[in-house]
């Protein structure tokens, strides 16, 4: 249903800033992309439905992510 995609997708959206913060805590800088976010941090994105828009502006900065329903 249209309400389990947008929780989905919130859901995502926070298990993507938690990991990222996660990230930043154990390696002093923010994650370098979502692959790093997916291998190390157990991030899992199904691609059927989502797609990730991921932007790094700076290694202390938080990056910006934008998830999409395909």
């Amino acid at each position: 249903s249209e309400e389990q995609l947008l929780e989905d997708k919130q859901q995502l959206e926070q298990a993507l800033a938690q990991a990222c913060v996660a990230c930043y805590a154990v390696e002093g800088a923010y994650p370098p992309s979502l692959e790093h976010l997916q291998k190390y941090y157990g991030v899992q994105i199904n691609t059927d439905i989502f797609t990730v828009k991921y932007e790094v502006f700076a290694s202390n900065l938080m990056p910006d992510i934008t998830v999409l329903v395909n």
